[in-house]
C-alpha cells in the first residue's frame, strides 16, 4: 500500500503546476486524500483535502483562490492544481491518507494520518 506524489518542479512566480497523487495497493476513491507540504526546518503545513464524496477542505488561507483539488477515480489519481505560485509555496509536497481516519469527511488536521509517500519538490523562484 503506497502513495506517490509527483509533478513538482522549478517554476517562476506566477506560474502553475499540477501535482498528481497515485496509489498502489488500494483504491483512492474510497478514502479522503490530502496534501501537505514541508520546508526543511519548519513544521509541516496541511494544504488541502478532498473527501471520498468530493467535499473539499482548505487548511490555509493562501491556497484559497489559487489551489484546487480533484479526483480521477478511473485513473486512481488525485490532482492538486496550483496557480499563481509564489516563493512562499516552495516546499516538498506530499499526499496523504489514513486507513482509519481517511474515511468520511476531511478532518480538522491530517498530522495523525499514517500513510504518505515520497513527496515532490516544488520550487518557485521570484
Amino acid at each position: 500500500v503506497q502513495l506517490q506524489a509527483y509533478g513538482g518542479g522549478l517554476v517562476q512566480a506566477g506560474d502553475s503546476l499540477k501535482l498528481s497523487c497515485t496509489a498502489s495497493g488500494f483504491d483512492l476513491e474510497n478514502f479522503l486524500i490530502g496534501w501537505f507540504r514541508q520546508v526543511p526546518g519548519k513544521e509541516r503545513e496541511d494544504v488541502l483535502c478532498i473527501s471520498n464524496s468530493g467535499g473539499i477542505k482548505y487548511y490555509i488561507e493562501s491556497a484559497k483562490g489559487r489551489f484546487t483539488i480533484a479526483r480521477d477515480n478511473a485513473k486512481n489519481t488525485v490532482y492538486l492544481q496550483m496557480n499563481s505560485l509564489n516563493p512562499d509555496d516552495t516546499a516538498v509536497y506530499y499526499c496523504t491518507t489514513d486507513p482509519v481516519f481517511g474515511v468520511g469527511p476531511c478532518r480538522p488536521k491530517m498530522s495523525d494520518f499514517d500513510l504518505w509517500g515520497q513527496g515532490t519538490q516544488v520550487t518557485v523562484s521570484s
